[in-house]
């Protein structure tokens, strides 16, 4: 499945997210096997923080550790979204099932949800769909995408 994804990296001292990002994917040996994360003792109260304080404030989720990451899954009524965690990187995906305003209120979530992960975890979001990082992002111009995108998918696709 297609998702809409946001990634949240431990920026290099020095560098922008893209320079980090670049330097990390120059490093990936595709031959080479996936190793299990290995998260601090500091990685793992961050992830145990975020989970307390996403059900406190946004609602009810579901987690599971998987060798290479935490997991998180929030199905709430503005929708669906899954976070992975591996101590100095995570994503967030949104299902393409939100077509034009359906998209705002889960939108508003992730949003909602991705600045907890940089206040808890000391990471950077950055949305590549609509050129943006969270911090400063606008959830609008993120739901504009992510509506006008599965509204084009269901039209055209099924």
């Amino acid at each position: 499945m297609v998702t809409y994804d946001i990634v949240f990296l431990r920026v290099l001292p020095g560098r922008t997210f893209d320079a980090t990002l670049e330097e990390i994917n120059s490093a990936y040996d595709p031959d080479a096997g996936l190793k299990p994360m290995s998260l601090t003792g500091d990685q793992r109260s961050v992830w145990d923080r975020l989970v307390q304080r996403i059900s406190r404030e946004v609602g009810p989720v579901s987690t599971e550790e998987y060798p290479y990451s935490l997991t998180l899954w929030r199905d709430g009524s503005a929708g669906h979204l899954q976070l992975d965690y591996a101590g100095d990187s995570a994503g967030m995906e949104i299902p393409y099932r939100y077509p034009g305003q359906q998209a705002l209120p889960i939108m508003a979530e992730a949003y909602r949800i991705a600045r907890m992960v940089e206040e808890e975890s000391g990471l950077e979001g950055y949305d590549y769909e609509v050129d943006q990082p969270v911090r400063t992002g606008d959830v609008d111009a993120a739901a504009a995408r992510l509506g006008g995108v599965a509204r084009w998918a269901q039209e055209n696709l099924t």
